[in-house]
C-alpha cells in the first residue's frame, strides 16, 4: 500500500502518503488508496482530527502521475477523472479538523491536497505551486476554487495563470500556509496542534467545521441560519453539560462524545 493510516492518539489519524520513489505522485492506485482510507475514517466516530503527512521530506506531492498519464489516450483519462475528484473529494468531507503537513514540494494535485484540509503546517522546506497552465491543464483537484478561497481571486489568478512556485515563506505571507515552522519539525508541530484540538469537544469539533465549511460561501442570513443549527447540535448535548462543569470544578473535561478511551 502506498497509502496508509497510523493513530498517534486514540483521536488522531495520521494519512501517511508512502511512495517516496516517486515523490507521491499521483496515480489511479494512489488517489484509489486515498480515498479508501478517508472513506474509512469518515465512520470512525472516535476521531477528532486528521493529519495528512508524507513519508519523506523531499514531498509531500508533486501532483498527478505524469509518467502514467503519458500513456494515456483520452478514454483513459476520461476514466480517471471521477478517480481523482472522489479523492479529493474525500479529503474534503472529513467531518473533523484535517492538517495537511507539507514538507518538501506541494505541486499541481500535491498543492490541492493541501487545500483539500482545513489548515496547513509547512516547513520552511515547503513548495508550493499549480503548474498546470504549463502542461496545457488548469487545477482540476479544486484549486481553481479553493486557492481564492484562501488568499482572495486576484492572488490567486496570479500563481494559477503563471504557474509559478512559492517558497514557504510567501505561501505563509499570502495565507496559503497557516503555520510556517522549522524544516524537519512540521509533523511534530502538527501533532502538538493536534493535541490542543483534541482536548476539545469531539461534537462541538464537528459542530464548528460544519458551520465553517457550509456557511462560507452563502449569504450572511443563510450562514447565521446554518450556525444556529450547528449550535443546537452541540446545546443541548452531554457535552456542552460536562463542559460547564469541569469548567466550574476546574479540571479537565471528560467529553462523553468520546464513548470512552483516553481523553487527550
Amino acid at each position: 500500500m502506498s497509502v496508509r493510516v497510523e493513530r498517534p492518539s486514540a483521536h488522531t489519524a495520521e494519512v501517511i502518503l508512502d511512495r517516496p520513489e516517486a515523490l507521491n505522485a499521483i496515480s489511479t492506485e494512489f488517489a484509489q488508496q486515498i480515498l479508501q482510507a478517508c472513506d474509512e475514517l469518515l465512520i470512525d466516530d472516535q476521531l477528532s482530527v486528521v493529519l495528512i503527512t508524507s513519508s519523506g521530506s523531499k514531498a509531500f506531492c508533486v501532483g498527478a502521475d505524469l509518467k502514467e498519464r503519458a500513456g494515456f489516450s483520452d478514454h483513459d483519462l476520461r476514466k480517471q477523472r471521477p478517480v481523482i475528484q472522489d479523492s479529493f473529494g474525500s479529503v474534503r468531507n472529513l467531518p473533523v479538523p484535517t492538517l495537511a503537513v507539507v514538507e518538501g514540494y506541494a505541486l499541481g494535485g500535491g498543492c490541492e491536497l493541501a487545500l483539500s484540509c482545513d489548515l496547513i503546517i509547512a516547513s520552511e522546506t515547503a513548495i508550493f505551486g499549480l503548474p498546470e497552465v504549463g502542461l496545457g491543464l488548469i487545477p482540476g483537484g479544486g484549486g481553481t476554487q479553493l486557492l481564492p478561497r484562501r488568499i482572495g481571486w486576484n492572488r490567486a489568478a496570479d500563481l494559477i495563470f503563471t504557474g509559478r512556485q512559492l517558497t514557504a515563506v510567501e505561501a505563509y505571507r499570502l495565507g496559503i500556509a497557516d503555520r510556517l515552522v522549522a524544516a524537519g519539525t512540521a509533523r511534530s508541530e502538527a501533532l502538538q496542534l493536534a493535541g490542543e484540538i483534541t482536548a476539545n469537544s469531539p461534537v462541538s469539533l464537528r459542530a464548528a467545521k460544519l458551520a465553517l465549511r457550509q456557511g462560507f460561501d452563502v449569504d450572511l442570513a443563510s450562514g447565521l441560519l446554518i450556525e444556529h443549527e450547528s449550535w443546537e447540535q452541540v446545546a443541548y448535548s452531554a457535552d456542552r453539560q460536562e463542559g460547564i462543569a469541569a469548567f466550574i470544578a476546574r479540571r479537565k473535561p471528560r467529553w462523553p462524545g468520546r464513548h470512552g478511551g483516553d481523553y487527550g
